[in-house]
């Protein structure tokens, strides 16, 4: 055992400590707080973002495994998948509203040691988050149809989009519920047990997409039924590890005593961000495909490869993120602002290191990679090669945003935080995808989104380095 003044005296013991207690379970309350303020950056943010890369990644191998495999039946097929992408798209912002926005704020009632006001906090992001699931399970399923045309099915990609879909409207609630427990461990440092629920179900869906769609014969429907399956049990496996006290703070039907509203808005809020990127990327998804139509089954079905591609390469950038979320968290309501600091420099170095080699090897090997997902179509491999390598070129930038951003929400920042998480997929993308097509047809569809990227930089820039000074200046004020 480790006793807490020799913990204070080494920051390194500490990291050492900690790694064995985050991976084994036995790390009390005072242990975690020493390891979230006084470990190193540089070995605790990484331990943190592991788990947490391993879990985007597993998320986004599944949902190539879906195109990938549903790809086999067809070009149609394929392209239906990318139209269910934007529902999908929205359960993910609703989950990580909810629960990052839950997530951050007991990471800051726990840094600033207030327990029982964390456990309020996840327990009504919990119930409500499975609550609005059911609710948006019911009217997906009743307007399933209708929803499929306007997110820009044709009638050859509709009854494709429709099986889909049907699967992924039952698993809403499961699905919403594991994003909500996912980004509350995390938010507390436990990555760990988040990886664990969400790679299980990854690997789960992996195995299962092929059996369901070739074997059973459900062809569309069955890479949904292997999704639904996959979530609900990552849900029963992240549940476990609060009903077990793996997590710092406590799901508790009884603390719903407490609920307020102004608790519930405070959680919105601050998870506003997340609703403003992840909703975004569902409306941009809509556009894309809308845009793509013009050109044919083949367009959309090149589009949405590039963009779960995209999203893989991303998703490692993202994991590393949200490693430094909290910590940023963590430390910004224990006070530590020069930590904070230097967590976001440590982020933002790493990170565009690590999404420029991804960007850099993706390139290279971009038409091998978009074959491995198309049917012997020719245009679709054109039009996929030259929209991936052209967000390749473009992804760098992307380190600076993600840091930016996930530091700004973290230390609730929110009206920043969500003017940044707006610019990506929407005050710079939606303009270039409407306006682009017009001027320079396909290519002005392929090239969107690096654009935006770009036009997104300059502010994240700004504010990035506009934050790094607050943090300087409060650490001063604070001494």
């Amino acid at each position: 055992m480790v006793s807490k003044n020799s913990a204070l005296n080494n920051g390194e013991s500490v990291s050492l400590f900690s790694l064995n207690c985050d991976k084994f379970g036995t790390m009390n309350e005072t242990q975690q707080y020493i390891r979230m303020t006084q470990a190193p950056v540089s070995s605790l943010i990484p331990r943190l973002a592991i788990p947490t890369i391993v879990s985007m990644l597993i998320s986004s191998i599944y949902n190539m495994a879906d195109t990938y495999f549903v790809s086999q039946i067809g070009t149609s097929a394929s392209a239906a998948v990318g139209v269910v992408f934007s529902i999908m798209a929205i359960i993910q912002a609703v989950g990580f509203t909810i629960g990052l926005g839950g997530g951050i704020l007991a990471a800051r009632s726990l840094g600033a040691k207030e327990k029982d006001k964390a456990d309020t906090l996840v327990s009504i992001s919990f119930f409500f988050a499975i609550l609005l699931g059911g609710v948006l399970a019911v009217l997906g399923i009743v307007f399933n149809k209708n929803l499929m045309k306007v997110l820009g099915a044709t009638e050859t990609i509709l009854p494709y989009a429709e099986a889909y879909a049907q699967y992924i409207f039952l698993a809403c609630p499961f699905m919403i519920g594991a994003l909500v427990m996912n980004n509350i461990l995390r938010s507390e440092g436990k990555a760990f047990y988040a990886m664990i629920g969400i790679t299980t179900g990854g690997v789960l869906n992996i195995a299962l997409d092929p059996l369901f769609i070739f074997v059973f014969g459900f062809g569309t429907a069955g890479a949904a039924i292997a999704t639904a399956l996959s979530q609900f049990i990552s849900f029963i496996i992240l549940l476990m590890a609060f009903i077990t006290g793996k997590s710092e703070a406590e799901i508790s039907i009884k603390k719903l005593k407490n609920f307020r509203i102004k608790i519930l808005i405070t959680i919105i809020k601050t998870g506003l961000p997340s609703l403003a990127r992840q909703g975004l990327a569902s409306v941009s998804t809509i556009l894309l495909n809308l845009s793509a139509a013009q050109y044919g089954d083949a367009a959309i079905a090149a589009m949405s490869i590039t963009g779960r591609i995209t999203f893989f390469i991303f998703s490692a950038l993202l994991g590393f993120g949200q490693g430094f979320q909290p910590v940023c968290s963590y430390n910004w309501g224990a006070g530590k602002y020069e930590r904070v600091r230097e967590a976001t420099v440590f982020t933002g170095k790493v990170g565009s290191i690590i999404i420029t080699i991804l960007s850099i090897l993706t390139y290279i090997f971009t038409p091998s990679i978009i074959k491995a997902f198309i049917s012997n179509d020719p245009l679709v491999l054109q039009v996929g090669t030259v929209a991936l390598r052209a967000q390749c070129l473009l992804l760098p930038f992307c380190g600076i945003n993600v840091t930016a951003n996930m530091a700004l929400q973290g230390t609730s920042h929110v009206a920043a935080a969500t003017l940044l998480a707006l610019c990506r997929q929407g005050i710079f993308f939606i303009p270039a995808i409407l306006i682009l097509p017009r001027f320079l047809g396909i290519t002005g569809v392929e090239i969107a989104q690096p654009a935006a990227d770009v036009l997104t930089f300059s502010l994240a820039f700004y504010l990035y380095f506009s934050f790094l000074k607050e943090c300087r200046t409060k650490s001063k004020e604070k001494a």
